[in-house]
């Protein structure tokens, strides 16, 4: 049992259970009856994306040099304690069952999904490599 970190939108492993979609906004122009379907989300978690005033003062997406600055500022909205106890849940859970954690970004080195990685670590969470 463990959590897979992975690609929304991407093929799933035959191991890696319902998918958790990280993601602030659901994904442009797919009905939401598709979502499953087209390997985006089972389940969408908005909780645990970056919030959205973060993602506008970084402009991360655009601009690679101001990643140090997102992940300071993410690492910090994580330890509020709605975000915290979600991971704590989520460590918890891992030990149990089968699921994954996911985001549309490609590269997950500059992707929230690599905090949310090493946050869940931190945390004595089962995760898949």
């Amino acid at each position: 049992m463990a959590i897979s970190i992975v690609r929304l939108g991407t093929a799933r492993a035959r191991e890696e259970g319902p998918r958790l979609g990280t993601v602030r906004r659901p994904p442009r122009g797919v009905p939401k009856s598709d979502y499953a379907r087209q390997n985006y989300y089972d389940v969408w978690l908005p909780n645990l994306a970056p919030s959205a005033a973060l993602m506008a003062d970084t402009n991360v997406l655009h601009d690679r040099s101001r990643w140090p600055a997102f992940a300071r500022r993410y690492e910090a909205e994580l330890k509020q304690p709605d975000a915290s106890r979600l991971l704590d849940t989520l460590a918890v859970l891992s030990h149990t069952a089968d699921f994954a954690l996911g985001c549309y970004c490609e590269d997950e080195r500059f992707c929230h999904r690599s905090i949310l990685r090493k946050a869940l670590a931190a945390r004595g969470a089962a995760i898949r490599a």
